[in-house]
C-alpha cells in the first residue's frame, strides 16, 4: 500500500476569497449609504419632489424650500459631535430628525 502526499494548491483554498471580499465591501458601502440617507433623507426627498413638481408643470418651490430646511438641520446635526456616534444610531427623536 502507496501513501501519496498530496500538494498544496494555494488556489483551492482561496477559491472563495474574492466573493467573500466583494461581499464585505457591497456591506459596507450599504451602511454607509443607510447612515447618509438617514441623515440627508428629507432633503432628497423633498428635492425630489420639488423637481417632479416642477416637472409635471405645477408650483414646486414650497418643497424646495423644505429641501433647504432640511438640509440645514442635517448640516447641524453632522457637525453636533454628540450625534455623530453610533450610540445615537436610528434614535429618530434626537438625531439626525429633519
Amino acid at each position: 500500500m502507496r501513501l501519496t502526499l498530496q500538494k498544496f494548491n494555494p488556489k483551492q483554498n482561496s477559491c472563495g476569497q474574492g466573493m467573500t471580499e466583494y461581499i464585505v465591501i457591497v456591506a459596507l458601502i450599504a451602511v454607509a449609504a443607510i447612515a447618509i440617507y438617514q441623515l440627508f433623507g428629507a432633503t432628497v426627498r423633498n428635492q425630489t419632489a420639488g423637481i417632479a413638481m416642477e416637472v409635471a408643470g405645477k408650483n414646486g418651490s414650497a418643497a424646495i424650500t423644505q429641501a433647504g430646511t432640511a438640509a440645514t438641520k442635517a448640516e447641524t446635526a453632522a457637525k453636533d459631535p454628540t450625534k455623530g456616534t453610533l450610540s445615537t444610531y436610528g434614535d429618530q427623536a434626537t438625531a439626525g430628525k429633519q
